[in-house]
């Protein structure tokens, strides 16, 4: 059969191969499975219950899930198929933004996930005038279960209207409407039809396929309101690989081990913590072991793809990388990576270990992917985001930034058309805000055009090659690189406390191994450490672009805190209101 809606997918699993485990949820300790005819049955019965509830064609219903789940894909599907939106939302988000999110995008229900969120959404519901009702996926004290909606479409005689809107359904209707969480300002109702996201499947489909895949599984973990980890669930269900819903962030070491996943989807800072973690646990092993673990290392900074293997590398990988693989699960084929820029370093060190990772490039409002990364020799590249999809289009502007067409752009923001018009050139480019080049068929992303910035002697600077440099250190958590319009670059820095609190025990330093957040920032021993961590960075930069003062802030951050967004990237404007004192005194005395 033919693709050209999202729903699409679902039936083209059905009748090409459908699998046993096709969703998987673990509830009360135990995976749950769902099955191909089980997941369109409950698809097709929850749409006939948003029918008779009174939900139509282009009725926006929000879904907000703590983390991923069986139940959220269940919801897409039978939304979609009957012409009404989703409104996925992430679930960290403030309570004005949730209110201004379910206001803008004027959501007639909900569903949620759990009691916390059953919760914050009813305390604001008075203030959303559009919502009518909340439903719970978990069963909760005063609240109405998603069963209620799912029960109202037992009667299979209404199944002919499904099937009619079904057949209506066009590949240029919008499908879904997601907020962007933003690094400043309020979200962006991103507005994406089916055309938008199929042509990003099937474009990544090309490029990721893996050969002999039957009984793959995937463990996702990554928020599925989020359009990548969205996007490639798509692909998994059209390859017919089973889906595992990770239990929490918490819980995913074990959940790694019990699924053996053959492909997973990551943001870098997930790689950052993984490499964190197994460079501690390559170091602290007596003399002997360290030793070869950090010979291992070096060899891994040499690797080259889709080459013959060295005797040196095959000893190092019976001795080292072989011991990466049987902590991620043993059976890893291939790690998806995009949301921000991952320091090439670490890609080669994953490479060598035979944890492959192909790095791809987009934004929401291209659905999300431009370019990507693939598994063969001729289509990867380190330090590069790879070439471009099938059907993308870029050209490099004047000031060096990143341009796009195809037909995978989006179809505007919601009720703000002057936004939408401001986000292309005059001749119709989407202006990514991103800066980069094309090198022999491949993009390169250097920077995002907003967060570079020009020091008062005139110098570009480029923080996130900087920071990433920062965070490779086990004792910094978090940086970002300030010095827009002053003398020199400097840093803010939010140590790896956690860390810290190891070292000081491992090094019997005469000190409290458990002192708070607001002595370590405090401790000269400490600082002094950051101090050569940070010149060991300064190493591999430019004079200009080197850290000449930093300061260490006392908490953590967090997307709580409001200091990340839910995709963990840094908001700058308000880490830098945040720490307005510390930004200060590094600069007091220039």
């Amino acid at each position: 059969m033919r693709v050209t809606r999202l729903f699409d997918i679902l039936y083209y699993q059905l009748e090409n191969n459908p699998i046993e485990k096709s969703l998987v949820t673990k509830k009360n300790g135990i995976w749950d499975y769902s099955s191909t005819t089980s997941v369109v049955n409950q698809v097709n019965q929850v749409s006939r219950g948003l029918l008779k509830h009174g939900i139509r064609p282009g009725d926006k219903i929000a879904i907000v899930t703590s983390v991923n789940r069986t139940e959220w894909l269940i919801m897409d599907y039978a939304i979609q198929q009957i012409g009404a939106i989703t409104v996925p939302i992430y679930p960290t988000l403030s309570k004005d933004d949730f209110i201004f999110v379910l206001n803008d995008s004027r959501s007639i229900l909900c569903f949620v996930s759990d009691e916390i969120l059953f919760d914050k959404i009813q305390n604001i519901k008075e203030e959303c005038p559009s919502l009518t009702n909340v439903f719970t996926f978990d069963e909760v004290e005063g609240g109405t279960p998603w069963t209620y909606i799912r029960d109202m479409g037992e009667d299979t005689s209404t199944q002919q209207e499904v099937e009619s809107l079904k057949d209506k359904a066009r590949s240029e209707d919008m499908v879904t409407l997601i907020y962007t969480s933003g690094t400043t300002g309020k979200p962006k109702g991103v507005m994406l039809t089916h055309k938008n996201l199929i042509s990003n499947i099937f474009g990544c489909h090309e490029r990721i396929m893996i050969e002999n895949d039957r009984g793959y599984r995937v463990l996702s973990f990554l928020p599925i309101c989020h359009v990548l980890e969205r996007m490639v669930t798509y692909v998994f269900m059209y390859r017919s690989y089973t889906i595992y819903f990770a239990e929490s962030i918490d819980k995913l070491a074990l959940n790694l081990k019990e699924v053996r996943p053959h492909v997973i989807t990551v943001v870098p800072r997930v790689v950052e913590k993984l490499y964190a973690t197994i460079y501690a646990k390559g170091t602290s092993g007596g003399w002997l072991k360290s030793q070869i673990f950090l010979w291992a290392l070096k060899i891994a900074a040499k690797f080259e793809p889709f080459q013959p293997t060295s005797l040196s590398h095959k000893i190092a990988d019976v001795l080292v990388f072989k011991k990466w693989r049987e902590g991620l699960g043993r059976e890893l084929k291939l790690i998806i990576c995009g949301s921000a820029a991952l320091a090439e370093n670490l890609n080669r060190m994953f490479f060598a270990a035979g944890l492959p990772i192909v790095e791809g490039y987009g934004l929401t409002e291209t659905s999300p992917v431009i370019a990507v990364n693939g598994n063969k020799k001729e289509l990867f590249r380190f330090g590069t985001v790879g070439p471009l999809i099938r059907e993308s289009e870029v050209k490099i502007a004047e000031d060096g930034e990143i341009l796009t067409k195809g037909p995978n752009i989006f179809i505007g923001y919601h009720n703000d058309e002057k936004r939408f018009k401001d986000a292309f050139t005059e001749d119709g480019w989407l202006k990514t805000g991103d800066i980069g080049c094309l090198k022999d068929g491949f993009l390169v992303i250097t920077d995002r055009k907003k967060e570079m910035f020009k020091t008062s002697g005139g110098k570009y600077i480029t923080p996130q090659i900087t920071e990433n440099y920062l965070k490779q250190s086990r004792f910094i958590e978090q940086a970002m690189v300030v010095g827009d319009g002053e003398k020199m670059p400097c840093a803010l820095i939010q140590p790896d406390f956690n860390f810290v609190s190891e070292y000081v025990k491992f090094k019997n330093l005469h000190m409290n191994a458990y002192m708070p957040p607001e002595e370590v920032i405090k401790n000269e021993v400490i600082r002094e450490k950051l101090r050569v961590e940070v010149e060991k960075v300064n190493q591999q930069l430019g004079h200009w672009e080197q850290i000449k003062k930093f300061e260490l802030t006392p908490t953590v951050w967090s997307i709580e805190g409001g200091e990340l967004t839910p995709t963990l990237k840094l908001r700058r404007k308000i880490i830098k209101e945040k720490y307005i004192d510390l930004y200060n005194k590094m600069y007091d005395n220039y």
